[in-house]
């Protein structure tokens, strides 16, 4: 469709990216301006992919509602737990076991890395190369390993629950994590060996979608993206939770701000996590408890179930009824891999939420996308999503 663009005079044509597109990470529609091959307005269109979770957790009791939170970003689920159950807790003003925080903090860097290695393989895929996206995809698979080993399934592990874990580590799991981290030094050089230098990783991400920091601050963008225009802000140093301040690791930046920038900002998060994947292990004792003493909250031992009425009446209750929350509202938010994913809650104190809102970093990071495509040609305009790193999930909550 041919249009006259008002400010310039000249004629634009419209044209639809999408919401079936295989470079869009999901079902997203970009509605594309063009002056011959230069982009004058991208504007996302997003809706395909609702799913209402937000209104479906105002039905559900207090620890299902964790079911959804996976859902929301498939790729970095027990990021999105962790920010849920420590929000309930908050408001509950319960205290988890250290071994149980740390256990958090080692699940939580597993799977910023997982997140960030399945970005890699499909960014540098949309740019044309094929090879790294087998490499990355390998690399992952490990990683789910140790998640299926804990949790019992690879994607959506439910596996923190509020009060602190669903279930204590399996034997030789700790095991299976040294072996992943003296692997990593050879699969990141193997990464890095096919991106540093590469004329064509440079020609497509050097100098292209530029946000500057005045525009992600205005925009509310976090995560990579942000730390990419020289603002080293991460909330596990500025408001640390599960324990993060006893941790020794750096938070990259670039100055840059655009997408060469944002990628190296993650491929450097990438070597972070694994440091405090190291220090976690350090931390968790081979034996101890993973939730709550309150038994009004986490279940009891399954053992204890068979022998004290007590503890068969709390699980019974639990099961069935759930349990409930004071009256109050919460704020949590915690640092995942695309950005800041936090949830509001408000409890009327009845065994659900009154309010259940989820701060998706995607939905936030996508508003940059206009930005950045701005003035740049539509071969660019791929190259942009791919540096946002979006979830749709995470969009059309």
């Amino acid at each position: 469709m041919a249009d006259v663009d008002a400010r310039t005079g000249t004629e634009t044509m419209v044209i639809n990216m999408g919401p079936q597109h295989p470079a869009t990470h999901g079902v997203l529609r970009v509605r594309l301006t063009l002056d011959g091959e230069r982009v004058v307005e991208a504007e996302p269109i997003i809706g395909y992919l609702h799913t209402g979770f937000e209104k479906s957790a105002e039905y559900l009791p207090w620890q299902q509602c964790n079911t959804l939170t996976d859902r929301l970003d498939y790729l970095s689920p027990m990021s999105n737990n962790l920010a849920y159950v420590l929000a309930v807790e908050k408001l509950l003003g319960i205290e988890v076991p250290a071994r149980a925080q740390y256990i958090r903090v080692l699940f939580a860097e597993l799977t910023r890395i997982a997140s960030h290695v399945i970005w890699l393989g499909t960014h540098v895929m949309d740019l044309g190369a094929m090879g790294l996206f087998f490499y990355t995809m390998r690399e992952r698979e490990v990683i789910l390993d140790i998640i299926e080993a804990t949790a019992g399934v690879r994607m959506n592990p439910s596996y923190f629950r509020v009060g602190g874990l669903a279930y204590d580590l399996p034997d030789g799991l700790l095991d299976l994590v040294r072996a992943f981290l003296d692997e990593w030094p050879r699969w990141s050089r193997r990464f890095r060996d096919l991106v540093e230098g590469n004329p064509l990783i440079e020609d497509r991400l050097k100098g292209v979608a530029r946000l500057d920091r005045e525009q992600a601050l205005a925009l509310g963008v976090t995560g990579p993206i942000l730390r990419a225009t020289g603002l080293a802000r991460d909330l596990r140093k500025l408001e640390p939770y599960s324990r993060y301040e006893e941790f020794e690791f750096a938070v990259p930046v670039r100055e840059e701000g655009d997408a060469f920038a944002r990628f190296w900002v993650r491929m450097e998060e990438m070597e972070e996590s694994v440091k405090i994947v190291e220090q976690a292990l350090g931390r968790i004792s081979p034996r101890g408890p993973f939730t709550t003493a309150d038994r009004k909250v986490a279940l009891p031992p399954r053992d204890a179930v068979y022998s004290d009425m007590e503890s068969l009446i709390h699980q019974f209750k639990l099961v069935t009824q759930g349990f409930t929350v004071p009256a109050g509202e919460v704020y949590q938010g915690v640092e995942g891999p695309r950005g800041e994913m936090g949830f509001y809650l408000v409890s009327d104190g009845g065994p659900r939420p009154w309010r259940w809102r989820a701060r998706t970093p995607s939905f936030y990071n996508l508003q940059s996308l206009p930005v950045m495509c701005r003035g740049g040609l539509v071969a660019d305009v791929i190259t942009a999503i791919g540096s946002i790193d979006i979830m749709l999930g995470d969009v059309d909550r």
